[in-house]
């Protein structure tokens, strides 16, 4: 759920085709709109924002799709709030903001932990999620390596003071003054434990493509069962190729994977085709 850099747009940022903040359990959720086509819902990673989680991919993906990019409780543009964070909470938060733009079902895209709340949108709302793509990310805390645990747990707000973070919150935050108070909020969500199930894993239906790095910080003896879990992992030579799929990309960290614009985008078009 973590990561420490920006991905810059490189010039091709657009201007979404409508944004604004939609009400919905007890706070306001900003999100933004490019492209006309099928809905594909974007969940952003720890502490970025629409702009530094998705800036390159945006102008590809709204050429051929309605691209609904979310920012989730405190980040970006949506308000800091005292409301616990949980994964629950802000998957029924996309849900909400899916309400109102009057999509029933989407295709979503989750990268760190917008991964995760995609887990749990689609074992909440099942029916609301027609594909689904997780980039480096996990349904439960022991989907990460074990240094990666640690890392979570000693974690401090000083660590952020001079971030890449912190310059993209003090330019769209509507209270930079809250800057510190959604760090430690969000130091305690990163270091609870969380598990959604095998079993709910096991249930899901849509087809979801995992993409990881291969030094992304994901356990991948883990990644390899999660897979199994969703009908994969099998041999296609000796019956049906498995609706879900995975790939493991070479060479790459859980920051470094997200500025591989040209291969995320590959898998993107041809899973969600």
């Amino acid at each position: 759920m973590l990561c420490f850099t920006v991905f810059q747009s490189n010039g091709q940022q657009l201007k979404p085709a409508d944004s604004g903040y939609v009400p919905v359990n007890g706070i306001k959720v900003y999100y933004e709109v490019y492209g006309d086509g099928k809905p594909l819902v974007l969940l952003h990673g720890a502490f970025m924002n629409i702009e530094m989680n998705w800036g390159q991919l945006i102008p590809e993906l709204s050429k051929t799709r309605k691209v609904i990019a979310i920012e989730m409780q405190g980040h970006g543009h949506t308000p800091f709030s005292d409301r616990k964070l949980e994964l629950p909470t802000m998957a029924s938060d996309v849900a909400g903001v899916m309400d109102h733009l009057k999509v029933d079902s989407a295709d979503v895209v989750g990268y760190s932990m917008g991964g995760s709340v995609a887990y749990q949108l689609i074992i909440q709302s099942p029916k609301r999620v027609k594909k689904m793509v997780i980039i480096s990310s996990t349904y439960k805390s022991t989907g990460w390596a074990p240094q990666v645990a640690n890392a979570f747990k000693n974690m401090r707000p000083e660590m952020f003071a001079n971030s890449p973070m912190k310059t993209a919150y003090d330019a769209v935050a509507p209270d930079k003054t809250k800057w510190t108070k959604f760090i430690e909020q969000m130091l305690v969500f990163l270091a609870t434990q969380f598990d959604m199930g095998d079993s709910n894993i096991a249930k899901i239906t849509s087809p979801v493509l995992i993409i990881s790095g291969d030094n992304d910080g994901l356990d991948k003896v883990e990644l390899a069962k999660t897979y199994q879990l969703l009908g994969g992992g099998g041999s296609a030579d000796l019956g049906p190729m498995p609706k879900s799929h995975l790939a493991v990309v070479p060479s790459q960290s859980h920051v470094s994977l997200m500025t591989q614009t040209k291969t995320i985008l590959g898998y993107l078009d041809g899973f969600l085709k």
